[in-house]
């Protein structure tokens, strides 16, 4: 949804002052059927949701489990200066960005392997493989405490590659990240205490299809967005649980660059005694852009 927290932050602001109906889309919220998992949502929420698996849950997202994370947008660490072309406003593609010599690779679609646009895999595809995770944990109104980082030393300019990442929230749930070919590869998609979730919707637990269709379904999602107009009820993906997701992918880029493990104040939205993650909560905005 944004590139910084900071930024989420102002989006949620901005909707409460104007009283706005915010529309967020991702993959897999709704009713698109998940990579390899073989199924969409609603089936996955209500296993969950039924406590079948038991508490706190594990989730993995990697290659393995059917979401690749796209490491051919990483950044070159060296980029000869060419000339803009003639049909190329750079300063306005550039934007609050800083000014960077043009190079093609900045621009098209490789910016995103470059710190001032994105993040790289992780900033392309994170809020739609991270999103119906924080729906399926019942996580849309917190954050992650705690980001760990397993990766190479990143460039300043350009993002590289990482081997995992992971968040872990207040009450143990985690979400783990695989980049590449990293990890086990018959590592469960979801792994409780009770029982395990694998590829094409196969869970461990016996006759978990009969136990499960004695829970309740979960309650239906607002996705009628005229609806949502008419009415002022918030769209099922909206501004709130949608900087709540996109902070995950924020979070886990802020520790990428710094290379270390940061601590999250999920209340405040500030990193707990780091004030070189909480100077990337709102990066510098070039002249005249601003916030």
């Amino acid at each position: 949804m944004t590139r910084t927290i900071g930024e989420g932050k102002r989006v949620v602001e901005a909707m409460k002052r104007y009283n706005t109906i915010f529309r967020l889309n991702t993959w897999f919220r709704f009713t698109d059927t998940f990579y390899g998992l073989g199924t969409t949502v609603h089936p996955l929420k209500k296993l969950v949701q039924s406590g079948l698996l038991g508490w706190p849950l594990k989730v993995t997202i990697s290659k393995h489990t059917g979401f690749d994370w796209k490491f051919f947008w990483v950044g070159k660490e060296h980029l000869d200066p060419m000339p803009v072309p003639a049909e190329l406003d750079y300063d306005m593609w550039l934007g609050p960005a800083p000014y960077k010599p043009y190079n093609p690779h900045r621009v098209h679609s490789t910016f995103r392997g470059y710190w001032d646009y994105d993040g790289g895999g992780l900033g392309d595809m994170g809020q739609h493989y991270i999103d119906p995770v924080q729906y399926l944990l019942d996580k849309d109104n917190e954050s992650p405490v705690k980001v760990e980082v397993d990766a190479p030393q990143q460039h300043y300019d350009a993002v590289g590659t990482w081997r995992e990442i992971k968040y872990t929230y207040a009450d143990g749930c985690q979400i783990i990240l695989w980049g590449g070919d990293y990890g086990n590869p018959d590592t469960p998609y979801i792994e409780g205490p009770n029982g395990k979730v694998y590829n094409n919707f196969v869970c461990d637990i016996p006759n978990w299809r009969q136990k499960l269709a004695e829970f309740p379904d979960p309650l239906p999602q607002q996705t009628d967005f005229f609806e949502c107009v008419r009415s002022r009820k918030k769209f099922a993906l909206n501004e709130q649980n949608g900087h709540r997701s996109s902070t995950i992918v924020n979070l886990g880029t802020v520790a990428l660059q710094l290379g270390r493990t940061l601590h999250f104040d999920s209340d405040k939205q500030l990193f707990i005694g780091d004030d070189a993650a909480n100077n990337l909560l709102d990066q510098p905005q070039r002249a005249p852009w601003k916030l």
